[in-house]
């Protein structure tokens, strides 16, 4: 056994591995399965959040290597590859950009050396590190990005699992600190709202039985990220309303991008 696989814990369930089962992956097994049915009985709608996240992530993606020249991302909390990562929707518009991706989950690290491969133009990385290694995070993705350019920070999902509040916005002011002005912060987030008070259920049920356990947050407090940059139409929304191309029914997970 590699030391990745030791790392590897199949008997509970894992957000990464349920994310990937319900966007139709092969990356889970049976416990993440059957964690993953339970959750969507009590939220039906659970899945759609996971396949929301993925398009806003192509929608926000496109946006910055087009409309605003972004050719450098730094994607943290990456989550299983599947299709349409951010490189390969990046290099599809730009195929000189530069992503480096951030996780901390083993078979997340397993696939990604494998799966992760961009263009000869560009180039993509991946660090093993935790969202809150703040300093090993920028001196190793200082290696392939050039931070006194412009830098996608792209930060999905993965603040939900930092669960003091002032700790959760000061690791992300302490990443836009260190990124050059031109920057944009891609963030979503799950939400507690009084419209949605299954997901509330679903929650509770995850934090029950799953790991890592996740904090959810109102819609306001999402928005407090944002605190200081500039906030791209139509601001802080539903991560099925951030300019979808076609209408779509809103999700608890919110979602926005900013300019620093």
């Amino acid at each position: 056994m590699t030391d990745i696989e030791s790392r590897i814990d199949t008997t509970r369930p894992h957000t990464a591995r349920i994310w990937n089962y319900w966007t139709g992956g092969k990356d889970n097994y049976p416990v993440d399965r059957e964690a993953g049915d339970r959750i969507r009985a009590l939220h039906p709608g659970i899945g759609e959040y996971a396949k929301a996240d993925r398009l806003f992530l192509g929608r926000a993606v496109r946006h910055l290597a087009g409309q605003e020249g972004i050719r450098q991302f730094l994607d943290i909390g990456t989550g299983l590859p599947s299709a349409d990562n951010t490189h390969e929707v990046a290099q599809r518009v730009a195929p000189d950009a530069r992503v480096v991706y951030v996780d901390n989950d083993p078979l997340v690290l397993a696939h990604a050396r494998a799966l992760l491969v961009g263009t000869p133009e560009g180039r993509t990385d991946y660090l093993d590190a935790d969202l809150r290694d703040i300093d090993t995070i920028l001196a190793a993705a200082s290696k392939t990005l050039d931070l006194s350019q412009p830098v996608a920070l792209m930060l999905l999902g993965v603040v939900i699992f930092v669960e003091d509040d002032e700790e959760s916005y000061a690791v992300v002011r302490r990443l836009l600190d260190a990124l050059a002005p031109g920057s944009h912060l891609v963030l979503s987030h799950t939400v507690t709202h009084p419209d949605m008070p299954d997901v509330d259920e679903a929650v509770a049920f995850w934090n029950e039985h799953g790991t890592p356990k996740l904090t959810q947050r109102t819609p306001a407090a999402v928005a407090r990220y944002f605190d200081g940059l500039e906030l791209l139409e139509p601001g802080v929304v539903s991560c099925s309303a951030w300019r979808p191309e076609t209408p779509m029914p809103d999700v608890a997970m919110y979602a926005g991008v900013g300019r620093k």
